[in-house]
């Protein structure tokens, strides 16, 4: 990983995180005409809490607990808001949301996923997915969308398990 893909303590303060995120939410916003609504924020503040994806339902069950409008489709919105604003990144294997640390620059989301601690860290691909689509091209393919999300065990867990 690199530095700015670190890992992260069990017991992580994720208030820098939080704010961190929200600040570029609100620039990606203004840089894209858009607004963060309370709910769009809310819903990518409860989705960096932690490390760990954050289902949909998850999602609902929170916002509905705070007396939002917690119908799915309005928490879906703000889902496909979040996604297509490149602020958070669905875990496809979890079928779960994850904040994107980067989501400045747009990129696609490769993670590496603890089977103990269900923490998820995005990584560095820029070599990966040029490998990918110049061996997707090499059979006459032409890649759409990718996923890469590989499982195994965080440094932590690892060190726990020894």
């Amino acid at each position: 990983m690199t530095e700015e893909h670190h890992s992260h303590e069990h017991n992580h303060n994720h208030n820098v995180c939080i704010e961190q995120a929200l600040e570029t939410a609100e620039t990606v916003c203004a840089e894209q005409g858009q607004r963060l609504t309370k709910v769009r924020r809310r819903a990518l503040e409860l989705i960096w809490q932690s490390h760990r994806p954050l289902g949909a339902y998850q999602l609902l069950a929170k916002l509905a607990e705070e007396g939002f409008n917690s119908a799915p489709p309005t928490v879906y919105r703000a889902l496909d808001f979040l996604l297509s604003a490149g602020l958070i990144h669905k875990v496809e294997s979890m079928n779960a949301y994850l904040g994107c640390a980067h989501a400045d620059k747009p990129h696609k989301g490769y993670f590496l996923i603890c089977d103990e601690c269900q923490n998820v860290a995005e990584f560095d691909y820029q070599d990966i997915h040029r490998s990918l689509i110049d061996k997707a091209a090499e059979q006459g393919f032409q890649l759409r969308a990718e996923t890469i999300e590989l499982t195994g065990l965080c440094a932590n867990c690892k060190e726990d398990a020894e």
